[in-house]
């Protein structure tokens, strides 16, 4: 699961814009409950040279203790600094008045506390209240906290402000706030510096707004909109995938690198369905060694094979060992190369065990079996075609659960004679790039769109059994269908190909 959305809320829009009568400016108005937020300046409307400016807040679901990126941070859920972006996700809402082309909006951090406010009037500004222009708080027994200044408290910083281009006009916002979102998270002020966890402001850029003509005017929806996809969120983003290559190792041979000739393969601890560290291991040193079959081909070898060294995961005193690694809660892998003998090796058996160093067994915990293929040269481009199904697929999803899908892929060309029919089913094909994409059904919405830039956060992962990927239903609106697009990399062509099957399903709150 490489995406994971936490929605605004709080979000207000506050203004310094005249009243109707362009005498009063209204300072003091409130919009916060309102479903839209708005960005503008208005030159010479009152005046030759008057100005009017509008700007957006929003705060989100960072630091609190539950629901929250660092609650799903400790649990687990969403990786450590360094291994995962966040994006700051505002949709454009449409309207008819004038929209502006060709500038930029600056994105920063708040640096003060704020209310929401309960106004709606965005029109003649007549509901006041906290947060506006001036104030960003009301104290029943302190008063007003004012802004310390008017049009609020934002930090200038590089690591906690941002930019966003609009050249249409019509664009959304999409902006990497990884930096800030990880100072929000950072009590302890490490390298990257601490800060509260006020939300961001999102106005013109002051080349904009100070510029002698309007910017009028630029809408987004908030919080409160109708549109489940159109809220304001922050999206985490990270590469989850799993590459295990049970299922695909291949013997070490000069037609690939040294890093290519590595075959990693995990280990999976499962104690009554939930996945749990080793007690002994903890997060610590796992080794393993790899044998052949015995006589019967049906349990290892008594001796384990030699590997080849690499100095990190197989030392050259020790070539019959390999030191594996803490992976995640419950999950360890290794990595390694292994020459071919003469006549290859069918099967090959990996036994995983501890000890206080790779030389000691003290326990042994599990043994796998491989099915080892060698490398071969081609005299052709190859062009592959898969048929892809998913076999655990459900009609139905609840709106607060995580699923697996598992997919299975063939080729599309295998073609069994009648004995093989009878007798087998076709292998799994492993697909090592697939990412996946979901869009609603009834108009074409992508919710979850392809991840298959830089940070491949819609990456399937893969194991002996074929890919996989997880997704958390909660990010998506209960009460429709929506449907589930494939897309393998073709290494031939140099690019992503979408793959002809549609996979459908709903998504249902509990009630129903």
């Amino acid at each position: 699961m490489g995406v994971k959305r936490y929605w605004a809320k709080s979000d207000n829009t506050i203004t310094n814009a005249y009243e109707e009568n362009l005498t009063t400016r209204g300072t003091g108005s409130n919009m916060g409950a309102s479903d839209i937020l708005e960005v503008f300046s208005i030159y010479a409307q009152a005046s030759s040279a008057s100005a009017e400016e509008s700007k957006a807040l929003l705060k989100f679901n960072v630091t609190a203790s539950s629901k929250s990126i660092q609650a799903d941070r400790t649990a687990g859920t969403i990786p450590a600094s360094g291994s995962v972006s966040f994006y700051l996700r505002v949709f454009n809402a449409k309207h008819g008045q004038t929209l502006p082309k060709n500038y930029t909006m600056d994105i920063a951090a708040v640096s003060g506390s704020w209310q929401e406010g309960t106004g709606l009037d965005m029109e003649t500004y007549k509901d006041k209240g906290e947060s506006n222009w001036i104030n960003r708080i009301v104290s029943r027994s302190a008063g007003d906290h004012a802004w310390s200044t008017e049009g609020g408290d934002f930090y200038g910083d590089s690591s906690s402000s941002f930019s966003a281009s609009f050249n249409a006009g019509t664009e959304d916002i999409d902006v990497d706030i990884t930096t800030l979102v990880e100072q929000w998270l950072n009590t302890g002020g490490n390298v990257l510096g601490s800060k509260e966890d006020e939300g961001v402001g999102v106005f013109l850029s002051p080349s904009y707004s100070s510029a002698s003509r309007s910017y009028y005017t630029k809408k987004f929806f908030g919080r409160g909109t109708e549109f489940h996809f159109k809220r304001p969120c922050i999206e985490a983003r990270w590469n989850s995938s799993t590459k295990d290559n049970r299922g695909n190792f291949y013997y070490s041979s000069s037609l690939a690198t040294p890093a290519e000739n590595l075959n990693t393969i995990y280990f999976y601890n499962y104690f009554r369905g939930q996945l749990r560290n080793i007690p002994d291991i903890g997060t610590g040193n796992i080794y393993l060694s790899i044998y052949s079959g015995s006589s019967t081909d049906t349990a290892p070898d008594t001796s384990p094979l030699t590997l080849i060294t690499d100095g990190t995961s197989v030392a050259g005193g020790a070539p019959t060992f390999i030191t594996g690694g803490y992976v995640s809660t419950g999950i360890y892998s290794a990595s390694f190369a292994l020459t071919a003998a003469s006549t290859p090796l069918s099967t090959l058996y990996d036994v995983w065990f501890s000890g206080s160093s790779p030389g000691l067994r003290d326990n042994q915990y599990h043994t796998g079996s491989i099915k080892p293929e060698v490398l071969y040269g081609s005299a052709i481009a190859p062009s592959t075609e898969y048929v892809s199904s998913i076999t655990n697929l459900k009609s139905v999803y609840r709106g607060d659960e995580s699923a697996r899908f598992r997919v299975y892929t063939r080729q599309k060309d295998w073609s069994p004679t009648i004995y093989t029919k009878a007798t087998a089913k076709a292998e799994v094909n492993i697909v090592e790039s697939g990412s996946y994409e979901i869009y609603r059904v009834v108009d074409d919405l992508k919710v979850v769109p392809y991840g298959t830039g830089s940070l491949l956060h819609t990456e399937m992962s893969f194991d002996m059994s074929g890919s996989y990927f997880d997704l958390d239903m909660n990010m998506l609106e209960s009460g429709y269908m929506y449907g589930i697009k494939l897309a393998y990399y073709n290494y031939s062509v140099g690019s992503w190909v979408e793959q002809p099957e549609t996979f459908k399903f709903r998504v249902e709150s509990r009630q129903s």
